[in-house]
């Protein structure tokens, strides 16, 4: 409930902030076109997520012949919480990591890389498959769209609003142009803070499920100790945009400033000792 109120927080944060853009723009059907853009930028990308996903990873589809205890488990983890059975995939990717994508439960997949199934026991693979379930019974993605839907039309208005401003617009309506310049710069990136800080609260919040779907938090905490371990010494081919679907961040080996700050994912020490300290049991 913790995770939840923080998001809707956070989501409220972000919606807050474009309304506040609306009127410093006074109402300029700028902001309009704007959103209207982003919806449809953020509607395809919703409905065609799980298409992207699979393949920018370059994930095949399996069958339960070629890895039966990867169908075995994932059966046991849905036939548990009442959910459909997701399309199961795998990547080629060294990097042991996996991922959820789709829209909603009944148009959903999981997948994981040839990495993890090289370094990971069926226990621990157990915990992470029980992670992206919990992002698929979460509507995580959902919640993803939308405050990617909020923070890219902030954003869209924001390099209008630059425009504008640089070339000296100035009138009755839409006010100092050196404030809606400085608000142009600003904006953006509280909405990026804002929508990492939303991504962040989401890890956490499956993993809490995963735990409880689980009763164990050791599968899962187990799991993503070696996961950070080898994310810092595996490099990865993800592409950026898609590195926040993934349980463990798979460009963590890249230097970045400011990194708990721009991070898409808490650290993992935290999220494992979470696990490990039955936090998930409350």
């Amino acid at each position: 409930m913790k995770n939840g109120l923080k998001t809707a927080v956070l989501l409220a944060g972000l919606a807050g902030l474009l309304m506040l853009f609306g009127q410093l723009l006074g109402g300029s059907s700028g902001l309009t076109f704007a959103f209207i853009i982003s919806l449809i930028m953020i509607g395809g990308s919703f409905f065609f997520s799980d298409k992207l996903a699979i393949r920018s990873a370059r994930a095949v589809e399996v069958t339960p012949e070629q890895l039966p205890q990867y169908f075995q488990i994932m059966e046991e983890l849905t036939a548990a919480t009442g959910m459909p059975m997701p399309k199961l995939y795998v990547s080629p990717e060294q990097q042991p990591n996996a991922f959820a994508t789709g829209r909603g439960p009944n148009h959903a997949a999981v997948c994981i890389t040839e990495g993890l199934l090289k370094t990971l026991t069926w226990e621990e693979v157990r915990g992470v498959l029980a992670h992206e379930l919990s992002h698929i019974r979460n509507r995580d993605i959902l919640i993803g769209s939308v405050a990617a839907m909020i923070a890219t039309t902030i954003s869209f208005a924001a390099n209008m609003a630059m425009w504008g401003g640089l070339m000296g617009r100035r009138d009755r309506e839409n006010g100092n142009p050196i404030i809606m310049l400085a608000f142009a710069v600003l904006a953006p990136v509280a909405a990026s803070l804002i929508q990492m800080a939303i991504s962040r609260s989401r890890e956490f919040e499956a993993d809490r499920t995963a735990a409880r779907i689980l009763n164990d938090g050791e599968p899962l905490a187990s799991a993503l100790e070696k996961l950070h371990a080898l994310s810092l010494r595996i490099p990865s081919s993800v592409p950026p945009p898609q590195a926040s679907h993934y349980i463990i961040n798979p460009l963590a080996n890249r230097k970045v400033r400011f990194t708990n700050l721009f991070a898409t994912h808490p650290q993992a020490e935290a999220r494992i000792a979470a696990l490990r300290s039955g936090a998930w049991q409350n």
